[in-house]
């Protein structure tokens, strides 16, 4: 098992959270995006319990070690969701963690944690639609063109 540096951890646990957010980002709307927060939130919390045997998600994703984790927000400007440069920014941060990982952990742990990502991406999308208090609608064209430039850059099936 590896040990990771603060500085990997934190990014390790911030690919997936800006995934999440990169997907809210690109059709939002003040109560979907609350839903859609709650969704990450749910997906990061869960992560150590859905993933017992994978020692990248436990050394970043335990209780312990998120309640240690420094999470930056990111800044995000609003030309940045317009133009794409905001998902394009966390699909090169993760490639970046996924490169980290190489060598430090198993193939299959490095590829739980990008179907971990992608699961966050996904579970975002999936959290609140378009209508009137995130109900319609659950993934909007945006948000599926998100997670196919996603999945593809992860190298998902």
């Amino acid at each position: 098992m590896s040990v990771y540096t603060p500085t990997e951890i934190q990014s390790i646990v911030s690919a997936p959270m800006n995934v999440g957010m990169a997907v809210a980002m690109v059709d939002m709307g003040i109560i979907s995006t609350a839903i859609e927060a709650a969704a990450i939130t749910s997906q990061i919390a869960g992560a150590a319990k859905k993933y017992p045997d994978n020692s990248v998600i436990q050394a970043a994703f335990s209780p312990e070690s998120l309640r240690k984790a420094d999470i930056q927000k990111p800044q995000v400007q609003p030309e940045d969701i317009k133009s794409g440069a905001f998902v394009a920014q966390a699909v090169t941060q993760v490639s970046a963690v996924v490169e980290m990982l190489q060598g430090r952990a198993t193939e299959a742990e490095i590829a739980e944690y990008k179907q971990f990502v992608y699961d966050c991406g996904n579970a975002v999308a999936n959290a609140a639609g378009s209508g009137l208090f995130g109900t319609g609608a659950k993934v909007s064209e945006a948000e599926a063109a998100t997670l196919a430039k996603l999945k593809s850059a992860l190298g998902l099936a």
